[in-house]
């Protein structure tokens, strides 16, 4: 599959003065790619396990919980089905695609992230590892409704995934496996946008995590200007790791003993442990100078832990994982920069920097 250039990649802008017409401004502006990408997905469910019956079932329960917990984020699902001419269903699929892959089981690669503070300024840095086959499907934007605005970046359909919003608070998100996962709570990725339209600080984001009914596991490492935590989201609560030596450091496992307990060890081990063992051990010798060495450390090699991800094409779908996107947030600049592409290319890439 070709990679798309930076200067290619989809960018859209959207705006609105209510969940239902920030809705349809997105679906409006992906309606060309909607449609595939929903095909794409549902593809990906079916090779996992995930028939149209369970699909459906989930996506009815999603609905329920968010019409509790957060009316609008509905009516913005419900604009987004109105903009694209997608069906709704489709559209909740596709944001709780997190949740609906859970109820499958295959081991799978993922991301790495590592926040820090370098000469009293954080950043945050992560590579964004996913299905290549999916390399189409994602975009950056800038969104400007009902709260805070945000920029950053995230799939066809999808509210949200990874930025940083006016208030000068940053998002990195990483899936993890819990036993009890499924699709009955709020969706992390309608959860993140959430976060990044309602939150001014990690304190106030770590307080409205905290509400919010979780029944599925992610970790959103959270940065403002004052501090950095990756919380670990499941079933069992939110637990917070605290920023220690001047970084916290993420990749797909539990750190915490009372979720940990609970992993699907299978899905993402040993390779997220032994990823976070060579960031650790590079780290070991001191933080980074700048944003381009925090982006360095997360270049891997042949033999080592895939911290870039590289897909090998001789698998089938569902098994080819690819380093997509290279991610920088910086709180106190209120920007993020994205790389169409992993860190061996940061160097003589294009990078895209958004202000929300």
């Amino acid at each position: 599959m070709t990679r798309s250039a930076a200067s290619e990649r989809l960018h859209i802008e959207v705006s609105g003065d209510g969940p239902r017409e920030l809705g349809r401004a997105r679906g409006a502006a992906l309606r060309g790619t909607l449609p595939e990408a929903y095909a794409k997905y549902a593809e990906l469910f079916r090779l996992l396990g995930v028939g149209e019956p369970l699909e459906r079932e989930g996506v009815g329960r999603v609905l329920d919980a968010l019409g509790v917990w957060r009316p609008a984020c509905v009516d913005e699902l419900v604009g987004i089905a109105e903009g694209s001419g997608l069906d709704l269903e489709q559209v909740v699929a596709l944001n709780a695609r997190t949740e609906l892959i859970a109820l499958g089981g295959r081991a799978s690669a993922e991301c790495s992230t590592v926040a820090a503070t370098l000469g009293g300024h954080r950043y945050g840095v992560q590579t964004w590892d996913w299905h290549i086959e999916l390399d189409p499907f994602w975009h950056t934007h800038v969104v400007r409704g009902p709260g805070l605005a945000f920029a950053g970046l995230t799939e066809q359909g999808i509210v949200a995934k990874i930025g940083v919003n006016e208030a000068g608070l940053g998002l990195h998100f990483n899936i993890l496996g819990h036993r009890d996962d499924g699709p009955n709570g709020v969706p992390m990725h309608v959860l993140a946008k959430t976060v990044l339209c309602e939150c001014r600080s990690v304190d106030e984001a770590l307080a409205l995590i905290r509400e919010a009914p979780i029944r599925s596991s992610s970790a959103f490492t959270l940065l403002d200007v004052q501090r950095s935590v990756s919380a670990e989201l499941s079933p069992d609560g939110v637990f917070v790791i605290d920023e220690s030596g001047g970084s916290v450091q993420r990749t797909n496992h539990f750190q915490h003993p009372t979720p940990l307990a609970a992993q699907k060890h299978e899905t993402y081990e040993p390779d997220s442990s032994e990823r976070l063992a060579l960031i650790r051990e590079r780290l070991a010798g001191g933080l980074p100078a700048d944003t381009a060495g925090l982006v360095a450390l997360l270049r891997s090699g042949e033999g080592e832990p895939p911290l870039t991800c590289r897909a090998d094409m001789a698998l089938p779908y569902g098994e080819r994982w690819a380093t997509l996107a290279t991610i920088v947030t910086d709180p106190e600049a209120r920007t993020v920069s994205i790389l169409d592409g992993a860190p061996p290319e940061a160097e003589t890439g294009s990078w895209r920097t958004l202000t929300p």
